[in-house]
């Protein structure tokens, strides 16, 4: 049986509107966007950049930077680290706003000014600043509900580490500006983007929306390079696998298509027996790397049933790539209404839509191992986990096997922990395969075989 934790252990912060969409801004800074949309209510529209770490017995957040989009709720968007800078589009209405996310480190009583593509070091050597110009500290007070969520073995602290350079307080800050805007969706009444990705390599998007049109553009130029009719109805999820070279889509039409991106053609679609010839539509897509072979992967969906309301059996699948067919299926006694991957394809997670729970996977096996039960009030938005390869900048170090983001309209941006297995040491199997033959020996023994 998966670990089961109370609802409230995730807690890392709130914020004051809804929220939609979250993604990993560096390994180590989380970027979630909402809001309460173009009427006066008073809710604002924007994004919060956090930065996450962990103080040896559990994650906390500190908030970084607020930005605010005036009349338009940022629905979802995508980010793209170069390592100086960070790109971040966002689905506004019917168009796709690029913002430039500019990181520089600032000593924290505001006199020091370096920007991060500086070469900071010259001037002092002992800095230590990566490549993302982060540093860990470990502020007094963060501004943030301190939540711990964290596991510590028993009888055992783990208190932060001391920094060699704790005399040098540098903080990482972000300037983010507004940049080129194209239109994705072209739906004669009431266009909207509803899903933009960019592409591993760094040199594609793509954007979906409700005309059902896949758009491919260069990146970051934003130039259209493919149209697309991909759906009848309105796209919901689209993802690029990690060798940017096809796109999965899903519809509303009930349709999951992979369309290879150098010519623009369909692939194959996604077909299964669904159970008792229910009808199904897809809700999520996701690539995941397989450990261990950068150069294969698999892929993700979760499905729900069309036209039932209250309990109802959502589906988290894994598929090959190859052929589209489906490989392994578990069954949720819910609908489903999020997913991710973690960046090393180890891990997946699902969120769900009435409860607001989350359940952690094995993804070769999807097998569960963690459930937490009601970690949101409301239906779950968007999940991300904590990345742990070095592509943008050292992961953070904890005592956790696995750790992924959650947020939700009930403003509440929540972390969730699998704790390190245990697993049995070899000398302990050795010992006890011997004692089975020794057993299987002498029982053969006595009965004269």
């Amino acid at each position: 049986m998966a670990p089961t934790r109370r609802p409230s252990d995730g807690l890392l912060a709130r914020v004051n509107f809804p929220l939609y969409a979250v993604d990993m801004l560096t390994s180590r800074h989380v970027l979630v966007a909402g809001g309460g949309g173009a009427s006066k209510t008073g809710v604002a529209n924007g994004f919060e950049i956090y930065e996450i770490y962990h103080n040896g017995q559990h994650f906390c957040a500190q908030e970084v930077i607020r930005h605010e989009t005036g009349s338009n709720v940022v629905m979802n968007f995508a980010v793209r680290n170069d390592g100086r800078r960070s790109y971040l589009c966002a689905g506004q209405e019917a168009h796709c706003q690029m913002y430039f996310v500019n990181p520089r480190v600032v000593s924290e009583d505001g006199k020091e000014e370096i920007s991060v593509t500086q070469e900071s070091t010259k001037n002092n050597p002992d800095s230590h600043i990566n490549e993302n110009g982060i540093r860990q500290r470990r502020p007094a007070t963060s501004g943030v509900e301190d939540v711990a969520n964290g596991h510590v073995p028993a009888g055992e602290k783990s208190p932060p580490k001391q920094d060699q350079n704790a005399n040098i307080k540098r903080i990482l800050k972000f300037d983010i500006k507004a940049a080129d805007s194209v239109q994705t969706d072209f739906l004669g009444n009431d266009p909207l983007q509803r899903v933009v990705r960019i592409s591993p390599n760094g040199h594609i998007m793509a954007t979906g929306g409700t005309d059902g049109h896949l758009r491919v553009w260069s990146f970051p130029q934003m130039l259209k390079t493919a149209d697309i009719v991909a759906h009848s109805k309105e796209i919901d999820d689209i993802d690029i696998s990690p060798d940017s070279k096809y796109i999965i889509t899903i519809s509303k039409d009930g349709q999951g298509l992979m369309w290879d991106i150098a010519t623009s053609k369909k692939v194959f679609d996604l077909k299964w027996a669904t159970p008792e010839g229910a009808k199904y539509l897809f809700k999520r897509c996701r690539y995941g790397t397989i450990e261990a072979q950068r150069d294969k992967y698999r892929l993700f969906t979760i499905t729900n049933p069309l036209g039932k309301v209250g309990k109802q059996r959502g589906f988290l699948q894994q598929w090959d790539c190859t052929n589209g067919k489906l490989r392994l299926a578990v069954g949720i006694d819910e609908s489903l209404a999020s997913l991710a991957v973690r960046d090393d394809g180890r891990f997946v997670a699902v969120g769900t839509m009435f409860s607001g729970s989350i359940s952690m996977y094995i993804a070769f096996s999807l097998q569960r191992v963690l459930h937490i039960p009601n970690a949101h009030s409301m239906f779950v938005t968007g999940l991300q986990f904590l990345p742990v390869t070095n592509e943008e900048g050292p992961p953070i170090s904890s005592d956790t096997e696995a750790a992924v983001l959650s947020i939700s309209v009930d403003n509440k941006v929540c972390i969730h922990s699998l704790q390190h297995r245990r697993t049995m040491p070899a000398w302990l199997a050795i010992i006890l395969i011997v004692l089975v033959l020794f057993g299987a020996f002498t029982l053969c023994s006595f009965l004269g075989l």
